[in-house]
């Protein structure tokens, strides 16, 4: 995970405003696996406030997902 003081600088967003879809830069997506197991998530649209709901298997054919563990 990014440190939230470098987060505008790298990404060129603000907090609340990061989405996996449109990035300026393409960095690489990791989702909790057991998203999976849901028929619809919610993730950031770009825009502090705005949200998208979507299929796990959907944001995956949308952009490059890797599904993994990341639960601690």
């Amino acid at each position: 995970m990014l440190p939230m003081k470098e987060l505008q600088s790298v990404t060129g967003y603000i907090r609340g405003g990061c989405s996996p879809i449109g990035m300026k830069k393409q960095f690489p997506i990791f989702v909790e696996e057991l998203s999976t197991l849901e028929n619809t998530i919610v993730i950031s649209a770009g825009k502090r406030g705005l949200q998208i709901v979507i299929s796990p298997a959907d944001l995956a054919k949308a952009v490059k997902v890797s599904f993994a563990d990341l639960i601690q």
